[in-house]
């Protein structure tokens, strides 16, 4: 966070926030905070919902860069970074490619695989075509308790850890309500963490690990964001040397996907290897009250403030860089 930049010079700015996923009421309250940050550092910032408005109007209202504060489909998935390449107005956070990618589970899965990045086993499902021998069978591969996921929500809504052979098909057929493509996964038993990366290719840093401790370590949609059950380790307290090392790992495996600007990876430890295992990335991270790249970047100096500013500084465009 070392360049000055001007408020003033962004000109007409648009938080965007709310949309249409399953995760609009963490989006509305991520928006929030980033909109009441920004204001507060001079900058002409405002509020934008794209589920009530046409993304259109922010060409002809003069908006001259938006803040992503949207997760999620519709938000973090390509979709409105793509409207936005259109409209030749710079945003934060990831490109299309790198958005369309990360918000699939699966998809960064075999990104990761095929650069040696190490990601639990996993199978996966389709809606409407498994059967329920399929669905009995997946224990058997990747052992219990194992963990079923939509591919791509986020927030852990639909999540669910199986404990026995008769939760398969209801576990399943949750999350085959919310995405089409359900993950079945390898269950890390070990530490959980999480690291937020700042920066684009080579200027890339991780900021610092921070380890969840959440109630019988269940890291729910109730626990991240309306609890203060959970506890959030800052420093993390890791035995030396391994929060250097999962840094590294973030850090090759945000580059590997093409991502720019920020992001958080979620990585399990394995309790008795200690190998961690890199779970997902979230390429439009929280900025509530409980988000962790705000706690990660206090750890280390950074204001929230500070963070939403440098955030928007780097807005840019995959087609022809950041534009004043």
């Amino acid at each position: 966070m070392s360049k000055a930049v001007d408020p003033k010079s962004f000109g007409k700015v648009a938080v965007l926030m709310g949309g249409k996923s399953a995760e609009r009421e963490v989006s509305l309250m991520s928006g929030a905070g980033v909109l009441k940050a920004l204001q507060a550092k001079g900058v002409d910032a405002h509020a934008f919902d794209p589920a009530e408005r046409d993304l259109v109007e922010l060409k002809r209202k003069g908006f001259k860069r938006c803040f992503i504060a949207l997760h999620g489909r519709f938000g973090e998935d390509g979709t409105v970074q793509g409207a936005l390449e259109l409209l030749g107005i710079p945003y934060t956070g990831s490109g299309v490619m790198a958005s369309a990618i990360s918000i699939d589970k699966v998809m960064t899965k075999r990104v990761w695989l095929s650069e040696g990045v190490p990601t639990p086993k996993y199978t996966l499902l389709r809606r409407g075509t498994y059967q329920r021998e399929q669905v009995i069978k997946v224990p058997d591969e990747l052992g219990l308790p194992l963990i079923v996921k939509p591919a791509r929500e986020g927030s852990s809504i639909g999540v669910a850890k199986v404990l026995g052979y008769s939760e398969m098909q209801g576990a399943v057929d949750a999350a085959a309500a919310l995405d089409a493509d359900v993950l079945c996964e390898q269950f890390i038993a070990g530490d959980e963490v999480t690291c937020p990366i700042l920066g684009t290719g080579d200027g890339a840093r991780a900021l610092p690990v921070i380890r969840i401790v959440a109630p019988e370590g269940n890291y729910d949609y109730q626990n991240k964001y309306f609890t203060d059950d959970t506890k959030y380790l800052v420093p993390c307290g890791l035995p030396e040397g391994e929060e250097a090392a999962i840094q590294e790992l973030v850090v090759k495996a945000y580059r590997v996907l093409g991502c720019r600007g920020w992001g958080r990876i979620d990585v399990m430890i394995d309790g008795a290897t200690r190998k961690p295992y890199l779970l997902e990335i979230n390429t439009s991270p929280g900025m509530t009250g409980h988000s962790l790249v705000p706690m990660s970047a206090r750890a280390s100096g950074i204001s929230y403030e500070d963070l939403c500013l440098q955030l928007l500084a780097d807005a840019a465009l995959d087609q022809g860089g950041a534009q004043a």
